[in-house]
């Protein structure tokens, strides 16, 4: 594995799917080669006024890959 990739990683985004896409491209591999934990799903403020809040997210990658 190459030292400058993280092992694990906390993401943020609009949606799960999205902090989930960005996760991908940030550790360069594909979703089977992951675990994610949802730490927070996406908030929407009221009548898309202020309070919205995005999802949040820990990625961590699989033990048994190679990238």
């Amino acid at each position: 594995m190459e030292n400058n990739i993280p092992h694990k990683i906390e993401v943020e985004g609009n949606t799960v799917e999205d902090a989930i896409e960005k996760s991908l491209k940030i550790l360069k591999v594909s979703r089977e080669k992951v675990v994610v934990k949802v730490v927070s799903e996406e908030q929407k403020g009221l009548f898309g006024m202020e309070g919205a809040k995005p999802a949040k997210i820990k990625v961590s990658l699989k033990a048994d890959i190679d990238i």
